[in-house]
């Protein structure tokens, strides 16, 4: 009796990782070979606010106080709004010195202090006046505000369970298609990723508005984190 090799390989928009896995799997007798991709999407349980402080002053010492001024402003505005300044984090300082290129010597007539701090909240509620109270401070001139998840391991488990439901129906189709019966599981890869949705630079936009007007966040529902999922799957003919 003559041996059938059938092969699938369903392709939903996959990434060129797993084409490169599937490209090098060898073909195998009475077996089909299926990719699909998968998703899960949830609520953010996680902001992240970043920012930079940055100061520039004539010597390289007095644009440092001024930097380290920004910051003390920085775990004023924390504390004030019941966030412990220890859950910031602080990058290294960055001191910059400032040419006059038009002179033949390109003597310093000035110093940048500049670094970057990130913010992770898990009240929302906080985003508003966090990002209000920084612009009003003259801290923080380029905010950006994105959401994600903290704790990504339940939902890279549902994308991953969507994309092999998916496989597996593909692989379904095919063998009832061609008179087999599809049997157990044999061989799999699996890969996710997370797309985390940026809401936009702030700049001085809170402190441009004024205080009594409600900040750009507010009353809205920050954007559904989408995590998705990738699985190549191969899977036994039955006769």
């Amino acid at each position: 009796m003559k041996t059938t090799i059938v092969t699938l390989c369903a392709v939903l928009g996959f990434s060129a990782l797993s084409i490169a896995q599937s490209s090098t799997l060898n073909p195998v007798p009475n077996t089909i070979f299926v990719g699909a991709d998968g998703k899960f999407e949830t609520a953010p349980d996680t902001a992240l606010i970043q920012f930079n402080i940055s100061a520039q002053a004539d010597s390289a010492k007095d644009a440092y106080d001024q930097a380290a001024q920004q910051a003390e402003a920085t775990r004023q505005v924390l504390r004030a709004n019941g966030i412990d300044p220890k859950s910031a984090e602080i990058g290294f300082f960055s001191v910059n010195p400032q040419y006059d290129w038009t002179k033949p010597k390109h003597k310093a007539i000035g110093y940048q202090v500049t670094t970057s701090v990130s913010l992770k909240l898990k009240d929302f509620s906080k985003i508003g006046p966090v990002t209000q109270q920084l612009a009003d401070a003259s801290v923080g001139e380029s905010q950006s505000l994105s959401y994600t998840l903290d704790s990504t391991d339940e939902a890279k488990s549902k994308a991953v369970a969507d994309a092999y439901r998916r496989a597996r129906a593909s692989a379904q189709s095919l063998a009832t298609a061609s008179g087999r019966t599809l049997g157990e599981l044999s061989y799999a890869t699996v890969d996710t990723f997370e797309n985390i949705r940026v809401a936009g630079p702030h700049h001085a936009m809170a402190r441009a508005i004024g205080a009594q007007t409600p900040a750009p966040t507010e009353e809205f529902s920050p954007q559904n984190v989408t995590v998705t999922a990738h699985v190549n799957a191969m899977f036994v003919l039955l006769k």
